[in-house]
């Protein structure tokens, strides 16, 4: 069975900025599922900021394997409800890969727990994508750095936490340097963090790009499905405490009764 994956768009630049309409005529998300889709291991859908409940609905997102995100001019304008209901999902087991200024997004700021600021600069220069864990599986058939010659400048600090791993470094031709790949476990869910993506540039149009968000697709993907229990916090009684014991001492709680959430 393939990858049940969406692609989510902000879907703004595409329509007001003549410029990003010329490189993306379909729209940056369209352009992404066509890549995952030559990949007979992926069916990438889409959903887009305008559609209702953003194209997340509960029922969708209960059938999704793995979301990827891209969003820039309007992170307030995403529901709180559905950036709760992706972080749970992702909890129990689905995996998701934000994309570029996707780093600033509700969701990604809700499982890193951390502001996700950065330098930047708008130049158009060289980045040079250095794979610096050749053996992950998301830098599979990549060489040792690839180029794209134009993009937005994205520079540390990044206030992330530490990474489970970083896969890919990037040199920006004014100097700096960034942690352009990283990977995080949120409950059972696997994330992915890359870097470039600026609108302007047809960076979603390059091989290698679409080489790694086909193998991030691959990697976050869990197989072994939701895991819905990880929300539950039952309360034991006494008598089926898995060795005996005597209770003692007051309690605020029944057998039985839930806990305070």
């Amino acid at each position: 069975m393939a990858i049940r994956t969406i692609v989510w768009g902000e879907n703004i630049h595409e329509q007001t900025n003549a410029i990003v309409r010329s490189i993306y005529p379909d729209g940056m998300h369209n352009t992404i599922a066509d890549a995952l889709n030559r990949d007979a291991a992926i069916q990438a859908t889409t959903a887009t900021l305008q559609e209702p409940e953003h194209g997340l609905s509960e029922e969708r997102l209960a059938e999704t394997d793995v979301l990827l995100w891209w969003g820039h001019k309007d992170h307030g304008a995403v529901d709180d409800a559905v950036v709760e209901r992706v972080a749970r999902r992702v909890w129990e087991g689905m995996g998701l890969l934000v994309l570029h200024s996707g780093h600033f997004s509700k969701i990604f700021k809700r499982l890193m727990g951390t502001p996700c600021a950065l330098k930047w600069r708008e130049a158009g220069e060289r980045e040079r994508l250095w794979v610096i864990n050749p053996r992950h599986p998301i830098a599979e058939g990549l060489g040792e750095n690839f180029v794209l010659e134009n993009e937005e400048m994205y520079g540390e600090q990044f206030s992330v936490p530490e990474p489970l791993e970083t896969v890919f470094i990037s040199w920006f031709a004014g100097g700096e340097v960034f942690r352009s790949g990283m990977t995080w476990r949120r409950g059972a869910g696997n994330i992915f963090y890359f870097r470039p993506g600026h609108e302007t540039y047809p960076t979603y149009h390059d091989a290698t790009v679409q080489k790694v968000l086909v193998n991030g697709v691959k990697w976050a993907f869990n197989p072994q499905g939701t895991y819905a229990a990880i929300h539950d916090a039952p309360n034991v009684p006494v008598e089926q405490a898995l060795e005996p014991i005597e209770e003692r001492g007051p309690k605020l709680h029944e057998a039985g009764e839930a806990g305070y959430r």
